[in-house]
C-alpha cells in the first residue's frame, strides 16, 4: 500500500464535532452554547424583553410574553451564529 495515498474514512469513525457533525444547524447551535454561558444568555434575553416593552410602552400584562419572544429570538440567533 502506497502510503501518500489517502485512504478513506471508515463510517466507524467518530467524529471529532460529536452528534452535531451530520446536521449543520445542530452543530451551529452547539458550538454556539459553548461560546456563550448561560450568563450572558440570561442578560441577552432581558435586554431584549426590555426593548420589547419599551417599545410597547410597558403596558403591563405582558412581561411574561415579552420574555418568551426574547427568549425564542435569542436562542435563534445563537442558532445561526455571527453575521459576516
Amino acid at each position: 500500500m502506497n502510503p501518500s495515498v489517502s485512504q478513506p474514512v471508515s463510517e466507524s469513525v467518530p467524529s471529532p464535532y460529536g452528534p452535531f457533525a451530520h446536521d449543520s444547524a445542530s452543530h451551529a447551535a452547539h458550538i454556539a452554547w459553548q461560546l456563550c454561558d448561560q450568563v450572558q444568555r440570561h442578560e441577552a434575553i432581558a435586554q431584549a424583553a426590555y426593548f420589547r416593552a419599551r417599545h410597547r410602552g410597558f403596558e403591563p400584562g405582558h412581561e411574561l410574553e415579552d420574555w418568551l419572544a426574547a427568549e425564542g429570538e435569542v436562542d435563534s440567533e445563537l442558532a445561526i451564529g455571527p453575521r459576516l
